[in-house]
């Protein structure tokens, strides 16, 4: 991981969660988004953490320099910040990020969120998430899909901005079990990601409890 924050304290506490993990290692940090592009082209890091506001570069551009649609080898960045925009939440997603993460999300979402990252899916801290997704609903395209009762009930909790393992934990499943569900629920709604699956509960009345 690659960590881009101007706080040295922000850089320290990621340091210290995502160093904890068996299958993590940051490897570089950066105070400002021109050192973190610099830096993430050289070492090719897994994920970048990039905050917003970092002086010469902002976050938002740093992720469409390393993961836009004109980049040809694109990197996985995960915005963090401590501002709640929808303008910032657009914007980093239409410019390649994999998640969106709020700096007063939990430990256990951060983790959760570079891991997201790294097997291909999209994390929205879930202060946000439903906000975002009301949003979406509209242009989402419905059409028809034959889930389970136990897969409309994760799609459920997916629309509600629940983490694999608060799902996990609601219906007294495993992680495992919740991501098996998750990749069962994309092939049959063609969604890319649980950001699609979502958007499909709010656009079909699905989102809600019966």
């Amino acid at each position: 991981m690659l960590i881009a924050d101007d706080q040295e304290d922000v850089r320290s506490a990621f340091r210290v969660i995502l160093d904890a993990q068996p299958d993590m290692t940051v490897i570089a940090e950066a105070a400002c988004g021109a050192s973190a592009v610099e830096q993430a082209r050289h070492l090719r890091p897994d994920v970048v953490l990039a905050d917003i506001r970092m002086p010469r570069l902002d976050g938002l551009e740093v992720t469409r320099l390393l993961a836009g649609p004109e980049v040809s080898d694109p990197i996985r960045v995960v915005v963090v910040t401590t501002f709640d925009l929808d303008e910032y939440v657009h914007t980093a997603l239409r410019n390649g990020a994999c998640g969106f993460l709020l700096k007063r999300s939990s430990p256990a979402i951060l983790v959760e969120a570079v891991r997201a990252a790294m097997s291909g899916d999209t994390l929205i801290s879930p202060q946000i998430t439903v906000r975002l997704l009301r949003a979406l609903a509209p242009q989402a395209r419905p059409g028809p899909a034959r889930l389970t009762d136990r897969e409309l009930e994760i799609t459920r909790l997916v629309a509600q901005g629940h983490t694999n393992g608060e799902i996990a934990a609601a219906l007294f499943i495993s992680p495992g079990t919740v991501k098996n569900h998750i990749a069962a629920v994309q092939r049959k709604l063609d969604a890319r990601n649980r950001v699609g699956i979502a958007a499909w509960a709010w656009a079909t009345g699905n989102a809600q409890p019966k």
